[in-house]
């Protein structure tokens, strides 16, 4: 999952709000000298914003002055979200100090007036935690990762990625059933990627919620019907669970969308095979191995389709009969240990008569059970 990319998109946001807020005659140095600083990207301005707001708070009535307080929130935020190296050589306590006046502030009951500016310190301080979130990743510190995402939450809670690195986590600590739900509540307010659709439902599947992954798909492809990869994950879940059916509505389109993928061939071959539209499957265990002729699969599949042939239809049974002889045997050229193929060698020698070949199968045979 790219989450690095995706949290630098909102790194880049910050700063793109206008400082132009509400204040007082007595903060406009503060005001201005953010104001400066978004201009020039110079640090000292805001070290000179910090330097007249903390001159403001002298007696115990200022301490307590709502308007003083949400602006050195907001200077003390920005400081620690863009001075990430502390060049300002800020005490190391501000952080916590900041984070324990954002929530006191949050709590009054008059801080609406001053919501624009509450609201600018706590995106601050929602990017430091996912700052440190990403660092505990890169080291695979799943727990504190999680940790610090969630206190990102607490501040940002409408910024939905949140709950892919939430779930993220929770997945790399094993906690699928916490995981799927963050994933669903992602996918709830942006149901158009199909990274955050094909997780979810991945996730779903491992808890063994396959019902709920099939909902999640499906939901997805009314938006995004041809979607190759939501195509393919549905697909996937029905040939898991031998669904032949379902899974023969969607063959037709994940052909025209995939048609030289070695693996959705080899899938629409063996669902045509078990509906016994023999012809179909034929062709595209064919089309299978000529994509990919080292896989066993579909030549063992391709070999047993003809001995079933052979069964069912007499006018061609020899025919089919000496077909599967031959691909059975290319099936035991790519895995001569798997006795499964031997064994159907044996009836089909059996079968032809054909007693050379058939002692030479029985020894083999006998080579590996013995």
């Amino acid at each position: 999952m790219q989450v690095r990319r995706s949290v630098l998109i909102v790194f880049a946001l910050l700063f793109t709000t206008s400082f132009a807020f509400c204040q007082s005659e007595m903060l406009k140095s503060v005001v201005n000298n953010l104001a400066f600083y978004r201009q020039k990207s110079d640090l000292r301005y805001l070290s000179n914003a910090k330097k007249s707001v903390d001159s403001l708070i002298r007696t115990h009535a200022d301490s307590v002055n709502l308007e003083k307080n949400v602006y050195r929130a907001l200077v003390y935020s920005s400081i620690l979200y863009v001075d990430s190296l502390n060049k300002l050589r800020q005490p190391a306590n501000l952080f916590d100090q900041t984070v324990e006046l954002v929530d006191k502030l949050s709590n009054s009951r008059k801080i609406y007036k001053f919501q624009t500016e509450i609201d600018f310190s706590k995106r601050c301080l929602a990017n430091i935690y996912i700052r440190r979130g990403f660092k505990y990743l890169y080291i695979s510190d799943y727990i504190n990762a999680e940790l610090t995402f969630q206190k990102a939450q607490k501040y940002v809670p409408s910024f939905a990625q949140l709950n892919a690195y939430i779930a993220y986590t929770k997945g790399k600590l094993g906690n699928l059933q916490d995981a799927a739900k963050y994933y669903n509540n992602l996918i709830k307010t942006d149901s158009t990627k199909t990274e955050y659709i094909e997780v979810a439902a991945n996730t779903y599947e491992l808890i063994g919620d396959t019902a709920k992954a099939l909902e999640i798909l499906k939901k997805a492809r009314k938006v995004a019907p041809t979607d190759k990869f939501l195509m393919f994950d549905e697909a996937n879940i029905y040939s898991n669970g031998k669904d032949y059916n379902a899974l023969a509505s969607l063959i037709k389109s994940l052909l025209d969308t995939n048609p030289n993928n070695f693996d959705i061939a080899f899938v629409a071959a063996n669902c045509y095979d078990h509906l016994s539209q023999y012809d179909k499957a034929e062709s595209l265990y064919l089309h299978a191995i000529e994509l990919n002729s080292t896989a066993y699969e579909p030549v063992f599949n391709l070999g047993l389709l003809y001995l079933k042939e052979s069964v069912n239809k007499n006018n061609a049974a020899k025919n089919s009969i000496n077909y599967a002889a031959q691909w059975l045997e290319k099936a035991n050229e790519i895995s001569p240990y798997d006795i499964k193929c031997l064994k159907l060698l044996q009836i089909v020698y059996a079968q032809t008569g054909n007693e050379d070949q058939l002692k030479r199968i029985n020894n083999k045979l006998k080579d590996l059970t013995n």
